[in-house]
């Protein structure tokens, strides 16, 4: 069942998903539970949105780049979690071939745009604090559509490159993957073609496209800090690191566990702390980023507590 007769004996037609858990006992309470972090995503990111576009205090390019940012987070969530919350009611764990390559695509796509998007939004951190008196025309609207068009593209691109390459490898042999979504560590170890050349792919492009980023964020950060620190006042540096800390929380958490998901693939076996990084990876992620951007944020907090009025009198 899932092969078919190939070149190579018999080629996979598609793969079984394994989940977080084999207990049928506890497939409930992930349902549950995963179910509910589905939902406070997409109603913490759409709140997000929304109170930036009814607040014209936050109609500035930081709150453009975060808005973009929240619909990246929804689509994150989206790619991963509805499925795998079907296979638990379905107790279907089958996904066909091309539904796995799809969702590694549009996933790959997703992350790699809010990777680009991040360094947009420490640039303009950097030229706000650094470059005040320039920043209204080096921040145009023009120049944000190009930075966000620019992302898209450059997450493209990569996502496509990986989809590619890995649609070149055989899958003859094992179709079991111990994961709750199609990823590229997991399809590597089952294919039966040597996987070389695709892990030095994904160093190398992974290289480029995170590491110049990160680069370029430290770089941006490196100048705020210096830039802030001869601000006299004490109110005046306390308001400006204000405005960066979020961001910084959110690079840190993007890029620590996008580091451990896919610089270990020289491991042997691959285990439940993959699980627990991919969880971390689609959900935790974009459901802590509209908390974190908000906890600090009083302009936030203001427009959100006026969308939910909003919503209780139209009630």
């Amino acid at each position: 069942m899932g092969k078919q007769p190939g070149a190579n004996g018999t080629a996979v037609t598609e793969f079984i998903l394994l989940g977080l858990v084999e207990t049928p006992g506890l497939r409930p309470v992930v349902f549950v539970l995963f179910l509910f972090a589905y939902l406070v995503t997409v109603g913490g990111n759409l709140s997000i949105l929304a109170a930036i576009l009814v607040e014209p205090k936050l109609h500035t390019p930081m709150y453009f780049f975060l808005g973009n940012l929240s619909v990246l987070d929804i689509g994150c969530i989206t790619v991963t979690v509805p499925s795998m919350l079907g296979r638990l009611l379905s107790h279907k764990r089958t996904v066909p071939y091309a539904t796995c390559l799809s969702q590694l695509f549009f996933f790959h796509l997703l992350v790699g745009v809010d990777c680009f998007l991040l360094t947009a939004m420490a640039y303009d951190r950097f030229l706000a604090i650094c470059r005040p008196l320039t920043y209204s025309t080096r921040m145009s609207q023009t120049v944000q559509r190009i930075l966000v068009a620019v992302s898209w593209a450059c997450a493209f691109s990569n996502a496509l490159t990986h989809t590619v390459a890995i649609s070149t490898l055989n899958f003859c042999g094992p179709n079991v993957i111990n994961h709750f979504y199609c990823d590229l560590p997991q399809l590597f170890q089952l294919s039966c073609s040597s996987t070389q050349l695709n892990e030095l792919l994904l160093f190398g492009v992974g290289f480029i496209m995170a590491g110049t980023p990160l680069a370029l964020v430290v770089t941006s950060y490196i100048h705020v800090a210096v830039a802030v620190l001869r601000i006299c006042s004490a109110e005046g540096r306390k308001k400006a690191f204000s405005t960066c800390g979020s961001h910084l929380t959110v690079v840190a958490i993007f890029y620590g566990s996008g580091i451990f998901n896919y610089m270990r693939l020289g491991s042997a076996k691959l285990s439940d702390k993959d699980k627990a990084v991919g969880i971390f990876n689609t959900v935790a992620n974009p459901m802590l980023n509209p908390i974190i951007y908000s906890l600090r944020n009083p302009d936030v907090q203001g427009a959100l507590w006026r969308v939910i009025k909003g919503r209780w009198s139209l009630a």
